[in-house]
């Protein structure tokens, strides 16, 4: 019997078994688990900012490791885990952050309408714990990109219900834990929303401003933090960057022309993802397409870039796969994620020093794939189980 598109999708927005259900809890349980056993202070990322809350309450300044590279108000988030015993961060962290990247994915089906009992939920889910590498990175690692990851598809679903202040409100608690989110405020701009632009700005301005007068070094972050994200003279940390300003230096090319490049092509996605948001077609993927291409747009130029960035993105992107004409529907957003698939090994590319090339091609490709989607002809979306909105040239069905 020949199935049709619709069916597919027709069949992954039904609700899940209990089966299915169990086994994504069993592997998120395990990717929880084997940081609990391997990793102190909840991973090696997360341990820095405990180690900085830490020497705060100790008096010390947490701007004098290099690699603390978060505003003043992280160290007072922190603060709390700096109180707790080792043996509780070691469960504590992995299991929060696996939540919290849950609770994004949850956030960009709602926002593309898609059943959280479905299918589709489940599936993808269980795709982005087993199936990309740096879902098991960022757990093992701890980092609070985390909170970037479940932010952002949250802020966005406020938005598409209308609630642009809270949206702004989200956004900008997220900055203060970490700056990740910033480039989302020209969403804001685009969109005309200045009380959300407001929030946004000064819940962060705010909350680190009282928290830096509550350090020995008040200016510690403009003074020693800023340029060391400015110019990333980090050896160590440079072998895992994956912008074109940290790669194609590694490939022979001249550091200011790689630089350069990765300028013009941050500035070309900010462009294309003006242009997207400027087609205002109906459905969540202007938000979610919008926002998208402008933390790509950033990834491209900023320093660091690391692989577990994508999951800031790669989520909203994926919960789109039920509309026609989205982004997840592109053979080259499937080809972008294939050097992600843990334990498949690439010639040359197989030491963690050199994983980064794989990691570039990855953030490059679906920075072109969105692009393209910014600049091409709009298509009418189609929720999940529902029929196509009458327009002047509707897109199939799935």
């Amino acid at each position: 019997m020949r199935t049709g598109k619709s069916d597919i999708f027709g069949w992954l927005v039904r609700p899940a078994d209990r089966r299915l259900w169990t086994v994504l809890a069993v592997v998120l349980a395990a990717s929880a688990l084997r940081t609990a056993r391997a990793a102190g202070d909840g991973g090696m990322d997360n341990a820095i900012v405990v180690r900085a809350a830490r020497s705060w309450l100790a008096g010390g300044d947490p701007y004098d490791d290099p690699h603390f590279l978060y505003f003043p108000s992280a160290v007072l988030a922190a603060a709390p885990q700096a109180l707790l015993p080792g043996a509780v961060l070691r469960v504590l962290v992995p299991c929060a952050v696996t939540a919290l990247l849950a609770l994004g994915w949850a956030a960009a089906l709602r926002l593309h309408r898609v059943p959280l009992g479905s299918r589709f939920a489940a599936l993808g889910l269980l795709g982005l714990a087993a199936g990309f590498a740096p879902f098991g990175h960022l757990v093992r690692l701890g980092n609070w990109t985390v909170t970037a990851a479940a932010a952002l598809p949250l802020a966005l679903l406020l938005a598409s219900r209308g609630r642009w202040a809270a949206a702004g409100a989200v956004i900008g608690a997220a900055v203060a834990l970490k700056p990740l989110l910033a480039p989302v405020l020209l969403l804001f701009l685009f969109a005309g929303r200045w009380r959300a632009l407001a929030a946004a700005v000064l819940i962060p301005a705010c909350a680190s401003g009282a928290a830096a007068l509550l350090l020995p070094d008040p200016a510690g972050f403009l003074t020693r933090t800023l340029p060391f994200l400015l110019h990333g003279d980090d050896g160590f940390v440079r072998l895992y960057e994956a912008s074109p300003a940290a790669v194609l230096p590694r490939l022979g090319v001249p550091l200011s022309l790689a630089r350069a490049l990765g300028v013009l092509a941050a500035g070309a996605g900010v462009v294309c993802a003006y242009r997207r948001w400027r087609r205002s077609d109906p459905g969540p993927l202007r938000l979610a397409e919008t926002g998208a291409g402008l933390m790509l747009s950033a990834f491209l130029v900023s320093r660091p870039s690391y692989d577990h960035y994508l999951l800031v993105v790669l989520p909203l992107l994926l919960a789109g796969l039920p509309y026609a004409g989205s982004v997840a529907r592109r053979p080259w957003f499937w080809i972008a994620l294939v050097p992600q698939l843990p334990g498949l090994g690439w010639p040359w590319l197989e030491t963690d020093r050199r994983r980064a090339f794989r990691d570039a091609f990855t953030l490059c490709a679906l920075a072109v794939t969105v692009a393209r989607r910014g600049v091409a002809g709009s298509a009418v979306p189609v929720t999940a189980g529902e029929r196509p909105a009458p327009a002047p040239s509707p897109a199939a069905p799935f």
